[in-house]
């Protein structure tokens, strides 16, 4: 289904890594410090993309 949905659009790569480093924040762990590890993200971007993760998670526990 997504495959159609995403038919006709550009895919940006930067776009698509962000989007990675937040879906294995969210799956794995929303720490920095893995983040830092995995995605080989520095200080600020492990805590900006684990604060993003924190909010994701809190959101989906409200629904």
């Amino acid at each position: 289904m997504r495959s159609a949905v995403m038919r006709g659009r550009a895919a940006m790569p930067e776009r698509l890594r962000v989007d990675r480093q937040l879906e294995d924040a969210v799956i794995q762990s929303p720490g920095p410090f893995h983040l830092a590890g995995v995605s080989g993200l520095d200080e600020e971007s492990a805590m900006r993309c684990g604060d993003s993760a924190r909010a994701l998670l809190k959101q989906a526990a409200e629904r």
